[in-house]
């Protein structure tokens, strides 16, 4: 095999796991409602989506590429450790939360499956942290890739079962309900942790490779160019999946509780639909929870100039507030929490996405690969459209 073939299957992995672990617990119940309150109606805004997670994801692959390191270390590095603790921490104590939605999310696939919450979410957590503990991040890398698939084949299985509808894919209405609804599925698509995530998975495969290879390094940014479209794609494409496998359910019924879920499934579906949707739901609350641990942690010890080897105290001292309150709190009261929280997400995004948006366009630390004029425009067009999302859903 080529050697620069073997260096691209190397460096596979980082753009495509973030995109997958955006497709979390939380988009899936976001995606869930949209579809009960709108059926196929915003499947025309899910796509659309596709344009600024893209431009703004492949920054933070192309900044992890160049600089072979993670976006907290280099904004420590090139403005101080304070600022990179600033941007950093909000991302931490938002992802708590969202390790709560995760951990529900898995333990109401199973849930669906037979299995009670109490032991599901104990083992969940002890395999959860055995993995982002006890295997470095390539080797954990192939475990969450096998991962990834059981979304496509969970959720794309469910609308095989349902079936496509005569729907409508173009629905707009401006009123306060319609916006929300935006906001939410503007908030579901890109998440604090993504940014930090890629920019480290990357530099993290990119260590291996001489510096002095600078054609390589031309070639490995058309790969994460390549890779995080791909991702943004299919992220989005699940999405719509979900939207249209469960439109039709009654928008009463409470997403966050497994027996509702699936007498809502089996009424529009079949029986075997709740089974199919579990195992798509366990795959992305699973994945999103690695991952959001690895892209948080990693996050606050490069902010804080920690080795990386110490981040297994951030993976724990993170999830276990989760397991706890996920065993005693009702999940019927936490859905709108789900919501609000992914409107809240677009908020914490806004300063590290600016820093790192400033950092693209650095000469100093990007040198040739330097975001241009067109890809400042398409960066901060992309995040310019979804901080106004997230202004007018609390309007």
């Amino acid at each position: 095999m080529h050697r620069n073939n073997i260096y691209f299957l190397k460096l596979f992995g980082p753009a495509w796991l973030v995109m997958m672990a955006d497709m979390d617990a939380s988009s899936t119940i976001g995606a869930a409602e949209t579809g009960a309150i709108f059926k196929y109606g915003l499947i025309w805004f899910l796509l659309l989506l596709v344009i600024p997670l893209y431009f703004i994801q492949e920054v933070s692959g192309r900044i992890g590429a160049v600089t072979r390191k993670g976006l907290g270390e280099v904004i420590r590095e090139n403005y101080s450790r304070k600022t990179a603790i600033l941007l950093s921490f909000p991302m931490a104590l938002t992802d708590v939360i969202t390790y709560i939605i995760e951990y529900l999310g898995v333990a109401i696939g199973l849930e669906m499956m037979g299995v009670p919450v109490y032991i599901t979410v104990p083992i969940v957590y002890i395999i959860h942290i055995l993995i982002v503990t006890k295997r470095k991040y390539i080797k954990a890398e192939k475990i969450l890739l096998l991962i990834s698939s059981l979304l496509i084949i969970g959720f794309g299985a469910t609308l095989a079962v349902r079936g496509i509808k005569d729907y409508s894919p173009i629905y707009f209405v401006p009123s306060p309900d319609f916006i929300y609804i935006l906001a939410v599925n503007v908030g579901a698509v890109i998440m604090p942790f993504m940014l930090f995530f890629q920019a480290s998975a990357t530099a993290e495969k990119m260590r291996w490779i001489p510096k002095t290879s600078e054609n390589f390094l031309n070639r490995a940014i058309k790969h994460v160019k390549a890779e995080t479209l791909i991702g943004a794609i299919v992220t989005e494409l699940l999405m719509a999946i979900v939207e249209m496998a469960t439109a039709g359910i009654d928008p009463s019924a409470n997403f966050a509780s497994a027996s509702d879920l699936s007498s809502a499934l089996q009424y529009i579906a079949g029986s075997y639909s709740p089974y199919l949707f579990g195992i798509g739901l366990i795959g992305a609350g699973f994945l999103a929870l690695v991952i959001i641990s690895l892209g948080s942690a990693w996050g606050i010890v490069e902010a804080l100039g920690i080795p990386r080897e110490k981040s297994y105290i951030v993976y724990i001292l993170e999830s276990l507030p989760a397991v706890i309150v996920t065993l005693i709190i009702p999940s019927y009261l936490l859905i709108n929490v789900v919501l609000n929280l992914l409107v809240a997400f677009i908020f914490v995004l806004i300063g590290p996405a600016i820093v790192m948006g400033m950092i693209a366009r650095n000469k100093k630390i990007m040198g040739e690969f330097r975001s241009s004029c067109l890809q400042n425009v398409e960066y901060w067009g992309s995040l310019i459209f979804i901080v106004i999302f997230g202004i007018l859903a609390i309007l």
